[in-house]
């Protein structure tokens, strides 16, 4: 789960090709040791940077795992998987996982800055190649990764969900459409590959060394609250993340799972933590304007992404602490270290400004002057009709 090289984006508006295999300089395995390691074969896609990168060097170091097998556009730097170089699209994918119990796809691309529709050509055709190449393959569990924004941000939830909630998320928010559809296509696959088990890993707001629209949102000189919305943050470290990823590749655990830190943190408490002062507009404004500015081109982020600020979309996780797991990460160590990541970084409404735009703009008024763009926009519109 990470963003592609711009390269990398850009190749893929053409045909894949499969490339040479590059390997480790050393095997996994030597004469002798495949009788001491009786683990699975893991195959982790996505593994060259991001997450998969962080899961490819935990799994490799792992008594319990036999072989890793890493596959991407790339080659990472683990040096201890099993390298192939191809984009997970390409049906050679199949070739590449014969051998493997296990594969965790993790080749997903939720840059905001990211073609939408490119965005979703790859994410879910992607994991339709996965899904069929595994099954072909004789693979017999897949492990996808999406997020907790698939249950929806919503008034009415529960404080937590359980994992068995219904997902009632729209695709208004950047990536949620491609999620949704992914969860289908893993409700789908035992049924379509009969033998072929699915664990489907849902994160809270992931933080570590991520990009979101929800990480963006403490890049802001003051945190928009949206009046009468009630907020409730709960996040995820990758390494919480990995961890709960291993526990799904060792069978501790499978079905539907939930991830996050335990609890979760107010509105109020996030903003003492943070010492970052709230800006609240009423909802017709915050939602109205941002739907403009993201139409015109002003700003990433669509006005469903508001909706996970606004609303609790707070996870239990309690398939994975009945099987023993336990995040080692707080809400607010997780909180601290996001706030350490992004200093220095200027955002408004989801787009990113230069030091010397946030700078001239000054706190309050860089959101006061984008949320105001589009008001400005539409007049001008109506005086062109009228004249």
């Amino acid at each position: 789960m990470s963003s592609p090289d711009p390269q990398v984006r850009a190749a893929r508006n053409h045909s894949a090709h499969p490339s040479p295999d590059h390997r480790p300089s050393r095997t996994t395995l030597r004469v002798g040791e495949s009788t001491a390691i009786r683990g699975p074969v893991v195959a982790v896609t996505g593994a060259a940077s991001g997450v998969g990168a962080l899961l490819t060097e935990r799994l490799a170091a792992s008594d319990e795992i036999r072989q890793v097998v890493a596959i991407d556009e790339r080659r990472g730097e683990c040096a201890a998987a099993q390298w192939h170089i191809l984009d997970v699209r390409d049906p050679a994918i199949a070739e590449k996982l014969r051998g493997a119990d296990v594969v965790v796809h993790l080749a997903l691309d939720l840059d905001l800055e990211t073609d939408p529709v490119a965005r979703t050509a790859y994410n879910v055709r992607g994991t339709q190649t996965v899904l069929t190449a595994a099954a072909a393959a004789g693979v017999h569990r897949v492990v996808l990764c999406t997020s907790a924004m698939v249950y929806g941000a919503l008034p009415d939830n529960e404080l937590p969900l359980s994992e068995d909630a219904e997902l009632r998320a729209t695709a208004e928010a950047t990536g949620v459409g491609d999620l949704l559809e992914i969860e289908r296509l893993a409700r789908r696959a035992p049924r379509a590959h009969p033998g072929l088990n699915v664990t489907m890993v849902r994160p809270a707001v992931l933080v570590g060394g991520t990009d979101t629209a929800l990480t963006r949102y403490f890049e802001s000189p003051r945190l928009l609250v949206v009046a009468g919305s009630r907020p409730a943050w709960q996040f995820c470290h990758v390494e919480d993340l990995c961890s709960a990823l291993e526990y799904a590749v060792l069978e501790k655990v499978e079905g539907e799972l939930a991830v996050g830190c335990e609890g979760w943190l107010e509105q109020e408490e996030v903003e003492e933590l943070s010492g970052i002062r709230r800006m609240e507009l009423p909802s017709a404004v915050a939602l109205g304007a941002a739907a403009r500015l993201h139409r015109i081109g002003l700003t990433p982020s669509p006005a469903g992404d508001l909706a996970y600020t606004m609303y609790p979309w707070v996870v239990s996780g309690s398939r994975l602490h009945g099987a023993g797991w336990r995040p080692k990460w707080t809400n607010e160590e997780v909180l601290a270290e996001l706030l350490e990541e992004v200093a220095g970084r200027h955002t408004v409404v989801g787009r990113r400004l230069g030091r010397k735009d946030a700078t001239a703009a000054g706190a309050a008024g860089a959101t006061v002057a984008l949320l105001g763009a589009a008001a400005v926009v539409r007049r001008a519109r109506k005086a062109r009709r009228r004249a």
